[in-house]
């Protein structure tokens, strides 16, 4: 019910055990009292963390490092809402933030888009009616081009720089309207995005072609609410899921050279294929030739039974949130 961030310090990398388990005890370094439940956050700087609220209301928090504590650097109060900005009941949650410093953008259940500057009072640009739907998550395509995708399966990229507001494309999976949770692009290839949604599939799509997935993997038995590809290594991608699954997928080329760490979650390995014309021409998860190679999954937890509700990687680094209200870390991903 009392909501609070966070930060803590959780020692070098140089104390991990041999499973890769933290030796080090985290450190809570501060906190602050937060207004509604925290839907999404994340840094735009070194000092400032945005944070989206349940309460329709996007804070910017500033860490002072020389005596460690938080304070509200700067607050767009009901950013969302449902009825009108100043009924005292009517914030809409604000389901989603990404930064570009100092570009800020947030997405919410009132299917609007809102651009921010860190240091401006108003909205530099918003997108009322957006979507008629929730806008689960957003990320950034290209610096001024955004993603979005919604609770009936649509995959939206919009051009900030037109004055219009209509999405300058509109993908979607067939059939069932399936509500999409998450979105990351590949940080090298842009035009390959992967979400994941309420069903726990994978969906991979190519936005140069067509209007429709380019695969769609069987993944988890419920939602899934995260999907990162690992920002320098990203033949490699992580879901997380209500299931209690937190799922590794390699797609790198050589299989039968992978290391050990990948069986650390047991032995449930599933293959899927794809084939490798020309890595630099052909991603990975792009290509879909059987005879050539194949995909490798590992549940990175697989005694877990409490959702997984987030999760975010760095090098060798994987850290991920759980309905048990815990923060796991993960120093050994690649040991």
């Amino acid at each position: 019910q009392d909501n609070r961030i966070s930060i803590w310090s959780v020692g070098d990398l140089g104390n991990a055990g041999l499973g890769g388990e933290c030796q080090v005890e985290p450190q809570l370094l501060c906190d602050i009292k937060h207004n509604g439940d925290v839907m999404d956050m994340q840094f735009l700087d070194q000092e400032r963390i945005v944070v989206a609220s349940s309460t329709g209301t996007v804070t910017v928090f500033r860490h002072h490092q020389n005596n460690q504590t938080l304070s509200a650097n700067h607050q767009w109060e009901k950013a969302h809402y449902h009825v009108d900005q100043d009924t005292s009941y009517g914030g809409a949650a604000c389901t989603g933030v990404i930064c570009n410093n100092p570009e800020i953008v947030t997405v919410g259940e009132d299917g609007r888009i809102n651009l921010f500057r860190a240091d401006q009072k108003d909205a530099v640009r918003t997108i009322d009616n957006a979507d008629s739907s929730t806008l689960h998550a957003v990320t950034f395509l290209r610096t001024t081009e955004i993603l979005t995708v919604n609770s009936i399966g649509q995959l939206k990229i919009w051009d900030l720089r037109q004055q219009r507001n209509e999405p300058s494309q509109i993908f979607s999976l067939t059939g069932d309207r399936v509500p999409l949770h998450c979105v990351d692009r590949h940080p090298n290839q842009q035009h390959i995005v992967a979400t994941g949604g309420q069903d726990g599939m994978l969906s991979i799509w190519d936005i140069r072609q067509g209007t429709m997935p380019v695969s769609l993997l069987n993944a988890h038995e419920a939602e899934m609410w995260e999907v990162h590809f690992h920002p320098s290594n990203p033949d490699h991608l992580f879901t997380c899921s209500e299931d209690g699954s937190l799922w590794h997928w390699d797609a790198s080329t050589d299989v039968s050279e992978k290391t050990s760490f990948l069986h650390q979650g047991g032995r449930s390995t599933t293959y899927f294929s794809h084939s490798t014309i020309n890595q630099s021409v052909v991603s990975a998860w792009l290509s879909n030739d059987p005879t050539k190679d194949r995909m490798e999954i590992t549940n990175l937890i697989p005694n877990q039974t409490l959702s997984v509700n987030s999760l975010d990687i760095l090098g060798p680094c994987l850290v991920y949130g759980t309905d048990a209200e815990a923060i796991y870390v993960n120093r050994q991903l690649f040991a």
